[in-house]
């Protein structure tokens, strides 16, 4: 029996983490992308080749958008396309921490469907499915339902509470930091932060799995203009991101400059 998009994106994840931990973190050969990408690690190359060899031959009509592949148009005309980050929070992988995550999604017609975030490290999965819930270890997960954005805990990088990006005084609010994206957005799907905010342009592949598990958790999702995300896109990169309850995710849109 053909296995389920979800199931087949599990068992990837659960084999990204046994090739991810057969390096060795700082020992990893590591070099840097063009263009000032970031860096890269053997480690990211050998999870990608794994995944999509493993996820290409499953579903071989699925089109393929990856960090660690060489992108082209074929992806465009497929109508559901895995979008996979191997190893989110690469330099949390290089320095040695436990914080990075694999990061595996499915999007029909722009609509992430299936997704799975695994931090091997930390054995923790969480995983997705539309109209199923979002889950953690198999538990349900529920994002906080906080109605004030005075006093949150916001997930964000530091340069994202300098006043430019406001309308008014920026929010007084408890800031926290992941380097993973797709970890910050599963944090705040479990309940455990109020809200996440990234402003700079957001590749999709960092994101595409998170979105999905909020979702479902019941949390809202929007680009930095409160746009609901689209994937699959030409351009891969989104216009920020912005996540939460809704009470906060609405307060957060509202507060944010429009520059």
């Amino acid at each position: 029996m053909l296995e389920t998009d979800l199931s087949l994106l599990i068992d990837a994840a659960h084999e990204a983490g046994r090739i991810a931990r057969g390096f060795t973190g700082p020992q990893a050969r590591v070099w840097d992308k063009p263009d000032g990408a970031g860096p890269v690690t053997e480690a990211d190359l050998a999870v990608n080749e794994m995944l999509e060899d493993k996820l290409r031959n499953a579903r071989p009509d699925y089109g393929w958008l990856s960090e660690e592949s060489l992108d082209n148009t074929d992806r465009q005309a497929a109508k559901r396309v895995f979008i996979i980050d191997p190893i989110d929070g690469t330099r949390s992988f290089i320095e040695g921490s436990n914080t990075w995550a694999h990061s595996l999604a499915i999007a029909e017609q722009g609509v992430v469907t299936a997704a799975v975030v695994f931090l091997p490290m930390r054995d923790k999965l969480y995983h997705a499915e539309t109209g199923k819930g979002a889950f953690m270890n198999n538990a349900p997960i529920s994002p906080s339902m906080r109605s004030a954005l005075t006093g949150a805990s916001l997930l964000a990088a530091r340069p994202v509470m300098q006043p430019q990006h406001w309308h008014g005084p920026v929010p007084d609010v408890s800031r926290s930091h992941r380097p993973s994206l797709a970890y910050r957005l599963a944090l705040v799907a479990e309940g455990r932060y109020d809200a996440m905010l990234t402003l700079r342009p957001t590749w999709e592949w960092d994101v595409a799995a998170g979105d999905l598990l909020l979702r479902e958790a019941g949390a809202i999702t929007s680009d930095r203009f409160g746009k609901a995300l689209l994937f699959n896109n030409p351009d891969p990169r989104l216009s920020g991101m912005v996540a939460g309850g809704q009470d906060v995710h609405a307060q957060l849109t509202q507060a944010l400059s429009a520059s």
